[in-house]
């Protein structure tokens, strides 16, 4: 028996137990409760027939997406046996009642709305299918390699396939079965073995931060309500915890094996990562703390890291020029050649897509990758 389905497994017998108590734990089945609950979570219609929105260049993939597709593997649950929230409902910062304030959230702000949605909940679903200002999104998560990211979708939602590629959480778009692997965000053959055309999808930026340092950013933030109608026991992680660090979060076990063994750093480091059609580079995210800015390159293509001590969280710019910012910690700005300040996720540069993600899981899909440190 895989070691996520012994977890699952083990989980939903205690869930059972624990159901007429008036919760129940992640379960890759159903019980009379939850299948009574989802009927208030029906999946969103996406009978359209016409899959998410992609962008304009693709991104580089480690294999051809046929290979990927021989390398994905079952994660324990079937399609949709972790499911996807469809009708999120979100409550004021003061409802909350779930999320302590050292806890990890994944923060958006899209359309001018802040929304919060805690790790805690996610780690029981992984897809949130939600609407920002009439924009469709979809917000992911995969505890396995530690990685949140947010897509457009149009008028289809994602559900989770059941499958796993370099331990990493596999999409489906419901408009036309398409897999996606999370972290590369790009197309590969479904269920049918089809050849869809190679393209990447449209990405949100979603931050890795905790709910105290999100709230502070953004007092007026939004936060995903555990009334998701599923019966699930949402103050239970079934692979560990991030407040405090333990478990699968904290040591070297791995799942299932990675696509690609690199012993650089210890598995779970965590690394800032970005990538372009030209290649990927990663930052350490402990170094990126530690110096503020980091600069490094993508094939050509200089770039430079900056640190947010407010949100602990990192952006990457595009630096052609090679200019040189230094952080200012006091104030939390990022300064300037010319002496000007600004905030780090306003530099007067083309910011590029970049998120957090565990090493072997970032080493694994990227294995020509650079990583840079204040060394």
């Amino acid at each position: 028996m895989p070691a996520r389905r012994h977890f699952l497994t083990t989980i939903g017998t205690a869930a059972a137990a624990a159901l007429t108590a008036g919760c129940s734990g992640r379960s890759s089945g159903s019980d009379t409760s939850e299948q009574a609950s989802q009927q208030a979570n029906t999946p969103l219609s996406t009978d359209t027939g016409v899959s998410a929105p992609t962008r304009e260049n693709t991104l580089p993939l480690p294999l051809s997406p046929s290979a990927l597709r021989e390398a994905a593997q079952s994660g324990g649950p079937d399609k949709d046996g972790i499911p996807s929230i469809d009708n999120p409902t979100f409550i004021s910062r003061d409802e909350t009642e779930i999320v302590d304030p050292g806890d990890p959230v994944f923060g958006v702000v899209h359309n001018g709305v802040a929304r919060a949605y805690p790790q805690a909940i996610l780690v029981l679903h992984e897809i949130v299918n939600d609407t920002f200002g009439g924009e469709n999104i979809t917000v992911t998560y995969c505890p396995l390699t530690g990685t949140a990211q947010g897509f457009a979708r149009g008028e289809t939602t994602f559900g989770v396939s059941g499958r796993l590629i370099n331990n990493n959480l596999v999409m489906y778009d419901r408009a036309t079965e398409t897999w996606w692997p999370q972290m590369l965000a790009t197309a590969i053959p479904g269920p049918w073995n089809e050849s869809p055309t190679i393209r990447s999808l449209t990405p949100i930026r979603v931050k890795w931060t905790t709910w105290k340092q999100w709230q502070q950013r953004h007092p007026d933030t939004r936060v995903l309500s555990t009334e998701t109608g599923y019966a699930k026991n949402y103050g239970r992680d079934p692979y560990g915890s991030y407040n405090p660090l333990r478990g699968y979060y904290a040591d070297e076990r791995l799942l299932f094996p990675a696509l690609h063994q690199d012993d650089r750093y210890p598995k779970k480091t965590t690394v800032h990562g970005v990538r372009t059609p030209d290649g990927a580079a990663a930052f350490h995210k402990e170094s990126l703390r530690q110096a503020g800015v980091l600069s490094g390159a993508i094939d050509e293509l200089s770039v430079i890291a900056v640190y947010d001590p407010e949100l602990d969280t990192g952006y990457v710019y595009e630096n052609p020029e090679e200019m040189t910012f230094t952080l200012e910690r006091q104030q939390g700005q990022i300064i300037a050649p010319d002496g000007t300040g600004y905030a780090p996720s306003s530099l007067p540069l083309t910011r590029m897509y970049s998120f957090d993600a565990m090493w072997f899981a970032w080493a694994g899909y990227y294995p020509e990758t650079a990583v840079y440190t204040n060394e």
